[in-house]
């Protein structure tokens, strides 16, 4: 079921895939930042502790 877009097909389509790209970005640069703050806690945890 896909709609006919006409002359308007690569702007659209175009739209659509820069607009994967950065959630696919965002999602990889959120990932990274969560895994250095986890990492960065449970340093400063195992500082404590001792």
């Amino acid at each position: 079921m896909i709609p006919d877009l006409g002359k308007y097909a690569s702007d659209v389509l175009s739209a659509y895939a820069i607009a994967l790209l950065l959630l696919g970005g965002l999602v990889v640069i959120s990932l990274r930042q969560s895994a250095k703050a986890r990492k960065i806690l449970e340093d400063a945890e195992r500082k404590t502790r001792k």
